[in-house]
């Protein structure tokens, strides 16, 4: 199995028609994919949907066994507003329904926001050719065959083969002990050193505000280049070798004006983005361009219940799901991911997650991330078939990183 998940790349297309769209290529994507679009429709019950694009209505609507899309106004359900460029957008996955709604592009006069990500999910499974999730969708299981544990931990240094198949099926790992606490204060100290030398608008740091009134840095950007000690852990091997566990080629670095952010988590935060309600990372949008990348979280100060910790919903990089928000009756698992200081948890970017907003400590952590190398459908379409391969005739034996220390 491969976490690379990318299905398109950039460049030139051509803009979007809006009526041969809606009168021919969604009705034979919807009508080739029905398999996988049903049961889900079924188990979501699809309200109907006008959908406006630059002032044209469109009705999408589910008779129990198809999706049908005309001309015109919907009765009842809900109704959204759109521009071509939009649509575009939204067809392309270069954005998504959640990237309009927070970015305050959609207008919905009718309905809830629920019922587009209901649609969303009809539309990707359509395009994409992928399942809706439904419940029962998603087992995990261990190298042998038997149930897994989902709360599981690790260590850096544990089997290779154990760390890429727990990642693989559930989308998240946690390893205790990478970093020592000597290093994370050290970096903790350098935070406190590096604030005041960020500022309410100036591009490179996040602000939200206490119920007090009080306007709180919550996120350093760039942070290597303010903290010597965070700048010789992104070069240690202990860390570059997190990359090596999915063996697909990951790399650090490739946001080189943003490679690593070190997070404040105060408590009481009542307006502005610090502890981040469920969501995908590719929910804006781009996830068949770019997922899955690995999110690594290094916990600065330790994490628990009350004190900021991150949760998980094991399988959702698997399942087609909503990409923010808690859909109603997912069966998902929750899992929690309590750390101590030094400790380490990575991500998928298409796993759901949370932080929980702390109530009695504050918590200091540090997000830098691994993207995919440069795409090529061809070459991974090739390597997927050869994995898919070798992991029916045998078990698969993953060697030690070079340079990893554990």
């Amino acid at each position: 199995m491969s976490v690379d998940l990318r299905s398109r790349t950039d460049g030139a297309r051509e803009p979007i028609d809006a009526e041969r769209f809606f009168t021919d290529t969604l009705p034979t994507a919807l009508a080739a994919n029905i398999d996988g679009i049903g049961p889900g429709a079924r188990w979501l019950e699809l309200r109907p949907l006008t959908l406006e694009v630059d002032g044209v209505p469109w009705a999408l609507s589910w008779d129990g066994n198809q999706v049908t899309v005309d001309a015109g106004t919907a009765e009842h359900g809900a109704h959204a507003r759109i521009t071509r460029e939009q649509l575009d957008d939204l067809v392309s996955d270069q954005q998504t329904i959640m990237g309009f709604w927070t970015s305050g592009r959609l207008e919905q006069p009718t309905g809830r926001l629920g019922d587009l990500l209901d649609w969303w999910l009809v539309l990707r499974a359509a395009l994409d050719h992928q399942p809706i999730h439904t419940p029962g969708g998603i087992s995990f299981v261990d190298r042998d065959g038997g149930p897994l544990d989902l709360g599981r931990s690790f260590r850096s240094d544990d089997d290779p083969a154990e760390l890429r198949h727990f990642l693989e099926q559930t989308g998240f790992l946690h390893l205790e002990g990478v970093f020592t606490e000597e290093e994370m204060a050290q970096v903790s100290r350098e935070m406190d050193a590096a604030a005041p030398r960020y500022s309410l608008g100036d591009g490179n740091s996040w602000w939200a505000k206490t119920g007090d009134g009080d306007d709180r840095l919550v996120r350093m950007q760039a942070f290597d280049d303010e903290s010597p000690a965070t700048a010789e852990l992104v070069r240690d091997p202990r860390f570059l070798s997190l990359a090596d566990i999915p063996a697909d080629g990951h790399e650090w670095g490739k946001r080189p004006r943003n490679r690593i952010e070190a997070l404040f988590k105060p408590i009481g935060i009542v307006q502005g983005i610090s502890d981040v309600p469920w969501h995908k990372d590719c929910s804006l949008g781009r996830h068949s361009y770019e997922c899955c990348s690995l999110t690594v979280g290094i916990s600065v100060t330790g994490a628990d219940a009350v004190s900021g910790q991150l949760r998980v919903r094991p399988g959702s990089h698997r399942a087609l799901v909503w990409p923010a928000m808690e859909q109603p009756n997912c069966d998902l698992p929750t899992v929690d991911l309590p750390t101590c200081t030094g400790d380490v948890t990575i991500h998928l970017s298409c796993t759901l997650h949370m932080a929980q907003p702390p109530v009695e400590r504050e918590r200091r952590v540090m997000y830098s991330g691994f993207a995919l190398p440069a795409f090529d459908p061809a070459a991974a379409a090739e390597a997927r078939a050869r994995l898919v391969a070798v992991r029916e005739a045998a078990p698969v034996t993953v060697s030690q990183p070079p340079g990893h220390t554990g």
